[in-house]
């Protein structure tokens, strides 16, 4: 092979290594970013997860005050109502 193929033949060498190299790092960093968005994800899935279990709580307290408040009204007696005159 002549010197000047050999030259060419590293010169594409070298230019494949570099951009594998560059593929390699953007591969990385997008790797890195995808895990940091998960990551936060993940983080305000819990922070809904806590808001519907407060709700859900929140709710559940109401219905047995209202339960509560029904059952003593039902108890309670109620004034005769007068005849109209």
């Amino acid at each position: 092979m002549s010197l000047n193929k050999s030259l060419l033949a590293l010169a594409v060498a070298l230019a494949l290594t570099a951009c594998a190299q560059q593929a390699e790092e953007a591969a990385t960093e997008a790797a890195t970013e995808a895990t940091e968005a998960a990551a936060e994800a993940t983080d305000a899935a819990n922070e809904a997860a806590a808001a519907a279990t407060d709700a859900a709580a929140a709710v559940a307290a109401a219905a047995t005050d209202a339960a509560a408040a029904v059952e003593q009204a039902a108890e309670e007696p109620q004034p005769e109502e007068t005849p109209a005159q």
